[in-house]
């Protein structure tokens, strides 16, 4: 499992050792699912590729492995796609429950990389708030619904942020 803040900055490899540039985004589409990284190529004019998340063959502690630069793509938006920071940025979205209880802010994703299956939602009331009472984390399997001023979350489990919190904590990202 991996968090989007943990992969942005990332630098990108091909099999042969290139560098091919570093991740900056997550492209998400409507089910939920991450389908590609958003790369800023090398260079002084860094250029923005999507890569098939299907197209990584390893996620490592300290870069990204392809086969190959074949697979990426020059960026274009999706009217149907979201982003963290990009495109329809998700990022510091109001994440409601399906009971209309405002949980937070969207602050960053827990994914699966092999699949790109969202998993959890990192949620934040600011800074001081963090600080005093942590961020909270929402597990779900479920796809969220995400509207132009809200994004509203199946929620049964939560951890973090109230003490009546009963979530299990989510497993620890590996190594790769």
């Amino acid at each position: 499992m991996r968090t989007f803040s943990l992969l942005k900055g990332k630098p990108v490899f091909d099999n042969g050792g290139e560098l091919i540039g570093e991740v900056c985004d997550i492209c998400i589409g409507e089910d939920g699912l991450v389908t590609d990284l958003l790369l800023l190529g090398k260079g002084l004019i860094g250029k923005k590729y999507r890569l098939p998340i299907q197209s990584v063959t390893s996620f490592g502690n300290d870069g990204v492995m392809i086969d190959s630069k074949n697979s990426l793509v020059k960026y274009y938006e999706l009217h149907d796609e979201y982003t963290m920071h990009h495109n329809q940025p998700l990022a510091k979205k109001n994440t409601l429950s399906q009971q209309g209880d405002k949980l937070g802010l969207l602050d960053d994703v827990y994914f699966m990389e092999e699949v790109g299956t969202i998993v959890g939602y990192e949620l934040t009331d600011g800074f001081f708030s963090d600080i005093t009472e942590g961020k909270r984390v929402i597990r779900t399997s479920h796809p969220p619904k995400i509207g132009k001023d809200a994004m509203i979350v199946s929620v049964k489990n939560r951890r973090g942020g109230k003490a009546h919190d009963e979530m299990s904590k989510l497993p620890e990202q590996g190594p790769g």
